[in-house]
């Protein structure tokens, strides 16, 4: 029989696979499904069929619906250019703290669920404890519908899921909905001499960057929704965090790359907001085919992430607030899969150790007395499964 690891140990093990979004996380996957093999546990996959990327859930007590799901993702987010002061694919401990990336998000909660899982394994539990792991949340969340599909008929359904994201080990019951637009500008190359005779692929855009700045305007002068209240911003926001084009300072450029993202709150249909955009779109485009008539705008969608919606009197909720004694109200503006969880039929909440704060930072660290908290529930967890 195989040692049952430590959280520490397992934590340990996850962050020494560098599962950067844009690589695969295939040994780490094939690490996780090995090890709980050794405890007798059957993991099942899905599949990316498009790229090398990996899903992993597996079930452990009766073969029966009403179970409960820990659900984390398996990526993270890049180090290229952060001034890390130690390896960030080794955890170091020091002044209180686990510095790695992934320890805060998420693969602290990730070995936490392992760790449960093989407990629960070995106590019996009475009701089914299950853990999806899935790929491609640092990048818009698109990696957990195609996993939670693959769960079903496979796996009993279970009723409620935890969805570990950093909340300080607090009942995060809603957040904003997401949605992203790759745009792509694409103009016709003058000498700037003569810029009139051509189209600027970049100064288009900043049309369409300035839209987003004066909806951002008009949302923060809005009174807010009661709804909206609960968040932070209490409004929609609309971004734009990358750019990219242009050949030279004195060519018109042909090339004008960017994202359009969405962070809304619930009660607003994100579709509005795609629609509202691509009117834009049409018209900055009409007036670059005006100059050029083969100048045109592209707009691929990226990312839907749907909000998670507070549940009156949610098993989810009530699950961890019983474990937590946290009755306060939590809500986040980051988006996760728990609305994803939630649209396919399950109770859905965040709880998870570390600060959001930290995520996606250099030297990203959690607590030590967070990754303690987050033990103690999964301890508690597991005993309240065999009552």
């Amino acid at each position: 029989m195989t040692d049952r690891m430590t959280p520490l140990e397992l934590m340990t093990k996850l962050i020494s696979f560098p599962t950067v979004s844009r690589d695969t996380n295939i040994p780490l996957i094939d690490w996780v499904e090995g090890y709980l093999t050794s405890h007798g546990i059957i993991s099942h996959r899905y599949i990316d069929p498009e790229q090398p990327k990996h899903g992993l859930f597996a079930h452990v007590g009766p073969d029966i619906e009403g179970g409960l799901v820990l659900s984390g993702h398996t990526d993270v987010v890049p180090v290229d250019g952060q001034p890390w002061d130690t390896d960030p694919y080794v955890v170091v401990e020091k002044d209180g703290k686990y510095f790695g990336r992934g320890t805060c998000d998420m693969k602290g909660f990730d070995a936490l669920a392992i760790w449960a899982l093989v407990e629960a394994k070995y106590a019996g539990v009475k009701r089914p404890l299950q853990i999806a792991l899935s790929f491609d949340e640092e990048i818009g969340c698109t990696g957990a519908p195609p996993l939670i599909a693959a769960m079903q008929g496979v796996v009993p359904k279970a009723s409620a899921v935890i969805v570990g994201e950093p909340s300080s080990m607090q009942a995060v019951t809603g957040h904003k909905g997401g949605s992203g637009f790759d745009t792509h500008v694409i103009g016709f190359e003058v000498h700037s001499s003569l810029l009139h005779t051509g189209v600027n692929a970049i100064m288009a855009g900043a049309k369409l960057i300035e839209w987003a700045n004066e909806m951002n305007t008009l949302n923060m002068e809005m009174k807010p929704t009661d709804i909206a209240t609960m968040f932070d911003p209490p409004f929609t926001t609309v971004h734009v965090g990358m750019i990219s084009g242009g050949t030279a300072h004195n060519i018109t450029a042909k090339d004008c790359h960017f994202p359009m993202d969405f962070r809304v709150v619930p009660g607003e249909d994100k579709k509005k907001w795609e629609i509202a955009y691509l009117e834009k779109v049409r018209e900055v485009e009409q007036a670059m085919q005006a100059v050029v008539p083969e100048a045109r705008i592209e707009v691929t969608p990226r990312f839907d992430v749907p909000a998670l919606k507070p549940e009156e009197g949610g098993e989810a909720e009530t699950l961890v607030r019983q474990i937590t004694g946290d009755n306060a109200s939590h809500k986040v503006s980051y988006g996760t899969e728990a609305g994803q969880f939630q649209e396919a039929g399950y109770s859905a909440v965040i709880c998870g150790p570390g600060d959001i704060a930290q995520a996606h930072q250099p030297n990203e660290f959690i607590e030590v007395s967070q990754f303690n908290a987050g033990h103690d529930f999964m301890r508690k967890l597991v005993e309240r499964l065999c009552q």
